[in-house]
């Protein structure tokens, strides 16, 4: 036992003194490199900078993008409405024999739960189907939301 102790401190000594004996040299090659480094990072932000501007795609804007506004009629304002249906997507249908639930996600990431009977902005949540939702507006028609973020209004469904 007393055996692998001496031949590990001798290891251990051995190395320590090798790291020592070359730690000059290698201080003064890390500050050569930190300063390559340094150099190569100032002309590629040179560079950058010289480049234009490109905007950025937030990867966690949702369909921001993808607005759905144009499908909206122009002389109710209801596209400049917070709580329009066009500024949701449809992610989520639970449909039970007592109660039945959707649920909508805004371009922000929100998810809004809705229930039979209950009001999203100024249009109320009346049926469900297998792939879509049915809201009816204050005038009995209806809009109809399905899984494809598509939105279409009818005077029936």
């Amino acid at each position: 036992m007393n055996f692998f102790k001496n031949l590990f401190l001798v290891i251990f000594l051995f190395f320590t003194a090798i790291s020592i004996a070359t730690g000059t040299d290698t201080a003064t090659g890390n500050e050569k490199l930190k300063k390559q480094v340094e150099d190569i990072a100032k002309e590629i932000n040179k560079e950058i900078k010289q480049d234009e501007e490109v905007p950025l795609n937030d990867p966690f804007a949702g369909n921001e993008g993808n607005n759905r506004r144009g499908q909206a009629s122009d002389d109710d304002g209801e596209e400049q409405d917070v709580m329009s249906l066009y500024n949701f997507k449809l992610v989520g249908l639970i449909s039970g024999s007592d109660h039945s639930y959707i649920a909508l996600s805004n371009s922000s990431g929100e998810v809004i739960l809705l229930t039979i009977g209950q009001h999203l902005g100024k249009i109320k949540l009346v049926d469900l189907r297998l792939t879509e939702a049915i809201f009816e507006k204050d005038d009995k028609s209806f809009i109809i939301i399905d899984f494809n973020n598509q939105i279409r209004e009818s005077n029936e469904y």
